[in-house]
């Protein structure tokens, strides 16, 4: 910002004015132009760029606000003064035509649009908005969650979940964010974890919003990532783009040689093998908009395309895959007149890419080249969306708008579905090492399941409607609004190949006991499993409506009041509702306090209660079809051709059976008074001009979930409650295998106790369970500070120091990669939770950020992004004991579970409980990106290059370790000598090229 006078604070009160900042836009993708003028005075406002007009009456006091507004440039005229001012998504302008002490005219402003947390005092939400012109500055991924993770409160969750590259927002899980496109939620449901996408050229604004959203937002508890997409204007343009990623510009990933003696004796060398892996990246994409009709309606197409391969290798099996897809948008907008506006928005994303699965030769490990073809298949993902979007200004106080959208997405689907080998069942040879997984038999290793093809593509359809409405009166702002969406997710069933897998052990010199039972050294014995889910059809429906007031209590000071009421329903393939949440009440409050009155210091807070809706992969997991029964049996022999035992002896120890194919009575599988997972906000901060260029922030934030779900699939406590109640005829086995629940409280639910076949509504108090409440807190103080560009150097920071606390993660679970939101394994059973409170795998104590451009000369441009941050909690992984007295019915199916408790192993072999985290921290992290840009005058700047390189010095911090201490079984475990190792480590240096050319 150049200011040409003396620093003022009524020249600051002008010149703040033209900042953009954040107002109660909430989930729209809109924003709002608002100021002062004479009394009464008509102020007229002209989009730039499709020509529309509108004129407004201010009040009584001189204010107007003008609402509703497509981002983009408009000009504003009042009393015969002109203002250029730009509008983003979800923020608010200031344009002011009184001067304080006639100082108007002796200043000059120039607006930087490359603000991205500016003040504003009429704004109480977190929130960054990042233009697509700030992102071409940076060196950052070229996808929406890279730009999110410069947000200050955001961490880059685990490699393991979702892409690997999914943003935590303020000590939320990855699952619990959301994300909008033109104002429709484009989150996928099924798991929470992706979200339809777009050509990445075709985003005008990201923004970002890390917390204190207004009654509008609601099912996130983590954070919102809020896309608006280019448009047409009464200028016909284009372009293109040319994206390149060279295998020969990225470094070697590194290799984990396995510490496990008998393993390595086995071929089993390395823990994690990537040296050799390598992509290439080839992107491309075309774009044109312009005026069909000039000033009434307005084109925007892009259609992308391009080339991406990759190679990937194991220790006897390879992967290349290759995906050519193209992907493409579409927007209209029709202004029918200048008060009533139309907008269409297409989107293609549908995915295909080719996946060829390789042999390595009979006993050649580690190769580094492919071997023979064992499966070419094609993989779909992706599909269509649809948004259309009416707005009308009734009046000069009076705005409405509605909205409808339309999503379908195929999730993961192959083809062909079925290949040669599967009548044969999945086998394994372990019996040089228990740990060792030899290959035997004549099934197709790229087939471990057949799923069900009378079932066609696993798909999620969601649609959705929409009203929202302003009313200006006198002091008051009233924003209300209702949405209602479907989400439908389908589901094919599956087998294991040949119906059945085998997995064939040998006992060493030493007896050993294998599922209950103890088998004499030098025995031969195998473990069967049978594994069958069913298909259906599965509905989430979830609608909400709100009603908030922005109110002016004084010149100086704001008061939001807000209230979001929700409701989420559930349903199982039958059509049947078996969770049902009613009128659940979100209020939200925040002020704004402009306290000096020139805008240049302001202090602000919120506090409010945030819903998120269960996922409809909790239907499928619940309430569909779901089985799997664990045998063991004396062998003499393994056939190699066919991977069964030969001789089949005696059947040892309990069946283990885990729940059932018939699709359970939806009155037993949930609670009847679930309290769906909520969570309360409160933040408080300020943000100060300290120069006409430099601004500071400083801002506290405290989160806490104060109901928390989970599934839990144990039933030795209903058995001790019948038991003392007297009911002699319950049967456990006549319940659900999981049931969703509030841990820690009593559970409420339709049991069968007479084994008559009908369930009815019983309490069992909660000390039967043994288990804790769901816990989370986040703690947070966030410092940050920016400087306008608007001589060419652009700089932005943050650093944060948080706490991230509970005995759960969320609706994910990062230390297990376990993506089942509201069914992960932290409460399935109370030794789970044992030892499970503590730092949780997202804190990260300290987040330093910096990033920033600076032009050299006139044609030249440097980039740079730094991160520093401290490590992630290491925690020490195990068997839970099976020998717990506690457990009874349960320890038969608990005997299936991994090593993924808290109790931990030694080299000796016993067994001990630690705590979250208790084995310190990951290394500190520091990342720095580089990027380099050339705009050449001579082609008229409209010619770019641009070189990034990602982690210039090439660092290779461990961000993970291998927390796994015992294998080979809970029944009678061994210590894991890589306990400890390093897993994962920082991506290595690559480069990334780019041309465009715009005309």
């Amino acid at each position: 910002m150049n200011i040409k006078t003396q620093f003022k604070r009524s020249a600051l009160t002008v010149a703040l004015s033209l900042c953009f900042a954040g107002t109660i836009q909430a989930q729209s993708a809109v924003g709002s132009v608002f100021g002062q003028t004479d009394a009464n005075g008509t102020v007229t406002i002209e989009n730039l760029g499709s020509g529309t007009k509108r004129d407004i009456h201010a009040g009584n006091d001189g204010r107007f606000t003008f609402s509703q507004l497509a981002p983009g440039n408009y000009r504003i005229t009042s009393n015969g003064v002109t203002r250029d001012v730009s509008v983003k998504v979800g923020t608010g302008t200031q344009v002011s035509f009184v001067a304080a002490n006639n100082t108007l005219d002796a200043i000059n402003v120039t607006a930087d649009a490359a603000r991205i947390n500016p003040i504003d005092v009429s704004s109480v939400e977190s929130t960054s908005v990042f233009s697509a012109e700030v992102i071409n500055r940076l060196p950052v991924g070229r996808e929406i969650s890279s730009v999110a993770l410069l947000a200050p409160g955001t961490v880059r969750g685990d490699s393991g979940l979702g892409s690997g590259n999914l943003a935590s927002f303020s000590g939320a899980s990855v699952a619990e964010n959301g994300y909008y496109i033109n104002g429709f939620d484009v989150t996928n449901m099924r798991n929470q974890l992706s979200y339809a996408d777009l050509p990445f050229d075709a985003i005008a604004e990201e923004q970002v919003k890390t917390g204190g959203y207004g009654a509008e937002y609601g099912r996130s508890l983590g954070g919102v990532i809020s896309l608006v997409t280019k448009r047409g204007t009464n200028k016909w343009r284009g372009g293109a783009t040319v994206v390149y990623s060279p295998s020969w510009g990225r470094e070697k990933s590194k290799d984990v040689d396995n510490k496990n003696a008998d393993e390595v004796a086995a071929g089993f060398t390395k823990l994690a093998y990537r040296s050799d892996n390598n992509s290439n990246g080839l992107t491309a994409d075309i774009w044109a908009a312009g005026p069909i009709i000039k000033d009434r309606l307005f084109f925007f197409g892009m259609l992308q395309g391009g080339r991406d391969k990759s190679n990937s290798y194991g220790r006897t099996t390879s992967v290349s895959t290759s995906d050519s897809s193209p992907t493409g948008m579409i927007k209209l907008d029709w202004n029918i007149t200048d008060n009533h506006l139309l907008e269409l928005t297409g989107i293609y994303n549908r995915d295909k890419y080719n996946r060829i699965d390789y042999l390595n030769p009979a006993g050649a490990y580690y190769t580094g080249v492919h071997g023979t073809v064992n499966a070419d298949r094609e993989i779909e993902n992706g599909g269509k969306i649809g948004i259309l979007k009416y707005t009308g200004y009734f009046s000069d106080n009076f705005t409405m708008s509605a909205q409808a959208g339309w999503l379908r997405n195929v999730s993961g689907y192959v083809t062909p579905e079925s290949l040669p080998g599967g009548e044969c069942p999945r086998a394994f040879d372990s019996r040089v090492s228990a740990g060792a997984t030899t290959y035997i038999g004549c099934w197709n290793q790229s087939q471990t399941f057949i799923r069900d093809t009378s079932a066609g593509p696993d798909t999620d359809t969601r649609k959705a409607f929409r009203i929202d409405g302003e009313w200006a009166l006198g002091d008051h702002t009233f924003r209300f609004g209702w949405d209602d969406e479907k989400y439908t997710s389908t589901h094919a069933g599956n087998v294991y190949t040949g119906g059945e897998y085998w997995r064939h052990y040998r006992t060493t010199g030493v007896a050993r006991t294998v599922n209950g039972v103890s088998v004499a050294p030098n025995t031969n014995y195998a473990r069967r499993w049978y594994y069958q889910t069913t298909t259906g059809s599965y509905d989430v429906k979830n609608s909400a409506y709100y009603l908030e007031d922005s109110w002016k209590v004084t010149d100086n000071f704001l008061l939001y009041l807000g209230v979001r009421n929700e409701g989420f329903a559930n349903f199982n393939s039958d059509g049947v509702k078996f969770i049902d949440a009613k009128n659940l009440i979100a209020p939200r409050i925040g002020f704004a306090w402009d306290v000096n009155g020139d805008s240049t210091f302001k202090v602000f807070g919120n506090a409010g209660r945030y819903y998120i809706p269960i996922a409809t992969n909790t239907n499928i997991r619940a309430s569909g079809g779901e089985v799997t029964i664990e045998d063991f049996y004396y062998t003499t022999g393994v056939d190699a051709a066919t991977g069964k035992p030969t001789g089949l002896g005696a059947h040892f120890g309990s069946t283990n059976v885990n729940g059932s194919l018939t699709s359970p009575n939806p009155k037993t599988l949930t609670v009847t008074d679930l309290k769906p997972m909520y969570q309360d906000e409160f933040i408080l901060g300020f943000q100060k001009q300290i120069s006409s260029s430099w601004t500071l922030g400083v801002k506290g934030v405290f989160r806490q979930i104060k109901s928390g779900m989970d599934d839990f699939c144990s039933h030795q406590g209903f058995q001790d409650w019948a038991d003392d109640q007297g009911y002699t005829s319950f049967d456990y086995t006549s319940m659900a295998g999981c049931i969703t629940i509030n841990p820690g409280r009593d559970i409420k639910l339709a049991i069968d106790i007479d084994g008559s076949g009908n369930p009815t509504e019983q309490t069992v108090p909660a000390r039967y369970f043994n288990l804790p409440e769901y816990r989370r807190s986040y703690k947070a103080l966030e410092i940050s500070w920016e400087r306008s560009a608007n001589d060419g150097f652009y700089f932005n920071g943050s650093y944060t120091y948080s706490s991230s606390k509970g005995n759960v993660e969320g609706y994910v679970n990062s230390t297990l990669e376990q993506e089942d939101p509201g069914a992960t394994q932290d409460f399935d059973n109370f030794l789970f939770e044992d030892g499970a409170f503590g730092y949780l795998p997202n804190d990260r104590r300290h987040v330093l950020k910096l990033f920033g451009s600076v032009k050299v000369g006139q044609d030249w441009s440097v980039g740079l992004n730094l991160l520093v941050q401290s490590g992630r909690p290491v925690n020490c992984q195990g068997y839970i004991p099976l020998t717990d007295p506690r457990l009874g019915v349960d320890a038969g199916g608990l005997a299936a579970y991994s090593a993924s408790s808290f109790y931990c192993m030694d080299q000796a072999g016993n067994r001990f409980l630690t705590n979250r985290g208790q084995y310190g921290r990951t290394p500190w992290l520091k990342t720095l990106n580089l990027g380099v840009s050339y705009i050449p005058t001579w082609a008229d700047k409209k010619l770019s290059f641009k070189l990034d390189v990602f982690n210039l010095l090439n660092t290779n911090g461990v961000t993970e370790y291998y927390e796994t201490s015992a294998r080979g079984g809970s029944a009678s475990p061994t210590y894991d000598y890589n306990f400890m190792s390093p897993i994962n480590f920082q991506a290595p240096r690559s480069l990334r090229l780019m041309a465009s050319y715009e005309f």
